[in-house]
């Protein structure tokens, strides 16, 4: 397995754990989220207000599309998944990990939804994004995490075993 991709609902933790991970099993780490900005010059919310929610999901899938990395931990932008270009590129360097939360967990970690550039449609809520995106993040994942009441340091331990078990690899990763 050369990467690891963590997908997942803005707030799921995906950067957090993601460096956390990296640094556990020695790997590089990526926030793609990260990239598109440097790539840009510009803040998320600011590419999704000039170009609109198609415009930033097509410039997110075309970024993501073109990651070219080995042994490399990446978070991805919650939007990836309606990307099928750049979800069938990270499946083919990687394996995908869901880190799945309720709803409740998602809306009591998010309070910046206006400038944290997320893909919100006018009029569409989050719980209506949540329930709109988990079926997309189950379909993609080879690996669905529930961190569920977790502290990240318990995430970072479940997804390593996970993978681990997955791999047949009862030392880890």
């Amino acid at each position: 397995m050369s990467n690891i991709v963590l997908i997942g609902m803005p707030g799921c933790g995906k950067s957090t754990v993601g460096v956390l991970l990296a640094k556990a099993l020695g790997y590089a780490f990526m926030d793609t989220d990260v990239v598109l900005q440097e790539r840009r010059k510009k803040k998320l919310q600011q590419i999704i207000n000039e170009k609109g929610i198609d415009g930033f999901l097509a410039i997110e899938e075309d970024t993501i599309a073109g990651v070219d990395c080995e042994h490399t931990v990446i978070a991805t932008g919650g939007s990836v998944v309606y990307g099928k270009r750049a979800m069938a590129h990270l499946h083919e360097n990687g394996t995908v990990v869901y880190i799945k939360l309720p709803y409740a967990e998602i809306e009591r970690r998010l309070d910046n939804l206006a400038t944290r550039g997320v893909t919100l449609r006018k009029g569409q809520t989050l719980r209506m994004l949540y329930d709109e995106r988990v079926p997309l993040y189950e379909a993609e994942a080879d690996v669905v995490f529930d961190a569920s009441g977790n502290q990240i340091e318990q995430t970072v331990a479940g997804i390593a075993r996970a993978l681990a078990a997955r791999n047949g690899d009862a030392h880890g990763l």
